[in-house]
């Protein structure tokens, strides 16, 4: 028996598997990721505003963490938020985010991470819109779209 058939597997509401990977199952994923989305994703790095090719996405799906393939936001609670990356109001499922106290810089935020992998996404801060307030700002660099209609393999 593999170390990964003894562990209890978690599911969130919306019914995806939201088991922490393992160290192993983290470091085989990220063998896949170019220089910039390991930077973002595992050492916490922001890609500059304005250059992620997601930010002015406007095409219907869904939002996956580029890691793992967690959904993480729908493109209905996407909004033009003017700050460069590309942002949403509310998450796809709330067992699908981490939020961490971020004080690096000199600034008090919230940083996000993908409630699987653990993979940095972003921040949320409590200037969005209607109907939650909040605006999770994503790094294009983290985030993997997947159309309307189209399945989103688990990693």
């Amino acid at each position: 028996m593999t170390p990964e058939t003894k562990i209890n597997r978690q599911i969130s509401e919306s019914g995806y598997d939201i088991t922490p990977l393992t160290n192993e199952q983290r470091e085989r994923l990220a063998q896949n990721l170019t220089h910039e989305e390991a930077d973002v994703l595992l050492n916490h790095g922001t890609e500059a505003p304005f250059c992620g090719n997601l930010t002015d996405n406007k095409e219907e799906g869904v939002y996956a963490c580029r890691l793992c393939g967690l959904p993480l936001f729908r493109s209905d609670a996407k909004f033009n938020s003017g700050t460069g990356w590309a942002s949403f109001y509310q998450s796809f499922d709330k067992q699908h985010i981490r939020y961490i106290s971020d004080t690096k810089y000199g600034m008090a935020r919230t940083e996000i991470r993908c409630g699987r992998c653990d993979g940095h996404q972003g921040h949320v801060f409590s200037d969005g819109p209607a109907p939650t307030g909040q605006r999770y700002c994503l790094n294009s660099a983290s985030l993997e779209f997947f159309p309307e209609g189209k399945e989103i393999p688990q990693k």
